[in-house]
């Protein structure tokens, strides 16, 4: 009950933009978000931008990772960095639904979350889950497809410390055999095509680690959605 009127009272009331400040508006006013969302092109395994016309960068083509495809809604710069931040450290979690709805409507997104067997948000360690009081990606892929998110599949088995104070190299170091599946229900996992939810990829490390994980257990076709990519290192 409380979750529905949470999710009433932050989608369906009308509210501020916190962009432009127009009211009555949703969270985001369409008019900013035509303006700060468009799409652009972008690697198609780890979502940097790209020249049009380049479907890969090249670290992905000399080292592939796990994923097969991977989608970002925007750029993590204003004003989306600053909603995200309202988001993930501010305890704002009806940002959730409107976060959701911006990586939604992003394209190729849709099809992707129809087509997949079941939708796995990116774990937290319990440390990290008391320090929050939420798991930010639980919470966007359950607006993104309440009925096939699974939040037991994917394990976070140990505590790291926070991937964006870290170089590129020790990201990579930092999220090593950080995640497992879960063992009683591993073996669901085999020919399955997954998405994988994050709210912001940086290097792409947690991602990946995550997805070579499911990769080892037998998941078919692996594609990452995150709201928004940082620039590259």
């Amino acid at each position: 009950m409380f979750r529905a009127l949470l999710h009433k009272a932050t989608t369906l009331l009308p509210s501020q933009c916190a962009v432009c400040r127009a009211w009555p508006s949703q969270p985001v006013c369409g008019a900013c978000v035509s303006r700060f969302a468009q799409p652009v092109p972008r690697c198609r395994t780890c979502a940097l931008p790209l020249p049009d016309g380049v479907a890969q960068c090249g670290t992905c083509l000399l080292n592939p990772p796990a994923l097969d495809a991977c989608f970002a809604a925007v750029a993590y710069a204003y004003p989306w960095s600053q909603c995200i931040a309202q988001y993930k450290f501010r305890q704002q979690v009806g940002w959730a639904a409107t976060l959701a709805e911006l990586l939604r409507h992003s394209p190729w997104v849709e099809p992707a979350l129809e087509q997949c067997d079941a939708v796995l948000p990116m774990p937290l360690s319990p440390e990290r889950l008391r320090e929050r009081g939420y798991n930010q990606a639980l919470e966007l892929a359950r607006q993104l497809a309440p009925h096939k998110t699974q939040a037991q599949l994917l394990l976070r088995t140990r505590h790291t410390a926070p991937q964006p104070s870290l170089k590129r190299a020790e990201r990579l170091c930092n999220v090593q055999g950080a995640f497992a599946v879960e063992p009683l229900q591993a073996a669901s996992l085999r020919g399955q095509r997954l998405v994988l939810v994050d709210d912001v990829m940086t290097s792409g490390a947690s991602l990946f680690a995550a997805a070579a994980v499911l990769r080892q257990a037998g998941a078919a076709h692996i594609t990452g959605l995150v709201v928004a990519r940082t620039p590259a290192d």
